[in-house]
């Protein structure tokens, strides 16, 4: 097998292409031959070693994948060799092979593509769980989401619209505006060009938001709390422009206001069935349609370096997914 392998986490430059021993999976393992995989957040993070999980060296990137299991460890049933799994297991992805455990991988029906079931896992399991489970997100009600052309972005635009909320999307471009009206945003803001809060105000007729869905941070955290409605809820999703904000407590009070913490991967190991009938339902929703993740390009798993760089550029939009 093959892998792109990190020895010191001092950036995307240190990763080397190595050939190293196919490994056979332990108790509760299972070996997948990986078709795809794709590149988050955390993964330009961690070989940088700003992410709050630090793996043991050497190790390997890429959190998400599918591909096609080779080989089952002893004690696992419910996966056979030859079957088509998705997998988010933090690391191992950017590889030929990898050992995943048998417990984190999610069977895929059948027309369940590769490249899709790559970008699935992470975006929709941390939207939906913001949006039904943290935030109890209600059909009429306003969603302004943050970012709205990433990943999890374009994954909140769809599960609030397939949940039969309005949905306002805010991004730094035209182009990305375009992309989130595209896939069910029923307005956009770009907040290179507009202030946000005179945007949102004239979006919701003065009364702001009923859910905020910030996967951003930094400088526009407060303007958007400041605009959120009475009973709102926002939804700290996470840190993507950088800076953690500061928002000064006395706004809660004043707008009868929740700031409400998302945490996708503990939830899935504190609630295992909670988790799993989510999965269950977003599986459901990607064969009616509902959902599909938004691919901004597919790359050579060779050409690595070159994504991460296109990452780092921001200019993504939806998901970058490297194939083998």
């Amino acid at each position: 097998m093959h892998a792109w392998l990190c020895t010191n986490p001092t950036g995307v430059d240190a990763l080397t292409w190595t050939e190293l021993p196919t490994p056979t999976p332990q108790p509760g393992e299972v070996l997948i031959e990986i078709k795809a995989a794709s590149l988050n957040f955390p993964d330009l993070l961690i070989v940088q070693n700003k992410y709050q999980m630090k793996p043991p060296l050497p190790f390997v990137p890429g959190s998400e994948y599918a591909g096609v299991v080779r080989a089952v460890g002893e004690g696992v049933t419910h996966l056979q060799v030859g079957q088509r799994v998705a997998c988010l297991s933090g690391t191992g992805g950017f590889a030929t092979h990898t050992i995943a455990p048998a417990a984190l991988c999610m069977p895929l029906p059948e027309g369940f593509s590769f490249v899709d079931a790559a970008a699935f896992i992470m975006i929709y399991a941390t939207s939906h769980h913001a949006l039904v489970d943290r935030a109890q997100l209600k059909a009429g009600e306003t969603v302004l989401v943050l970012g709205a052309a990433g990943g999890v972005g374009t994954a909140a635009i769809q599960i609030a619209k397939a949940m039969g909320a309005r949905v306002i999307a805010a991004a730094s471009s035209d182009e990305k505006c375009a992309l989130c009206t595209s896939i069910g945003a029923d307005a956009t803001i770009n907040y290179s060009k507009e202030n946000l809060r005179e945007a949102i105000k004239a979006l919701t007729n003065g009364k702001g938001p009923d859910v905020i869905y910030d996967p951003v941070g930094g400088d526009f955290a407060e303007p958007a709390f400041r605009s959120i409605a009475w009973r709102g809820r926002y939804l700290v999703v996470g840190f993507a422009s950088g800076p953690i904000p500061a928002l000064p407590f006395n706004l809660a009070l004043l707008k009868g206001a929740s700031i409400v913490g998302v945490f996708w991967g503990d939830f899935a190991k504190r609630e295992p069935k909670a988790n799993a009938a989510m999965m269950t339902e977003l599986a459901h929703w990607y064969g009616q349609g509902k959902i599909k993740p938004v691919i901004d390009r597919t790359m050579p798993m060779a050409q690595l370096h070159a994504a991460y760089a296109h990452m780092g550029s921001r200019g993504v939009m939806g998901k970058l997914v490297m194939v083998n």
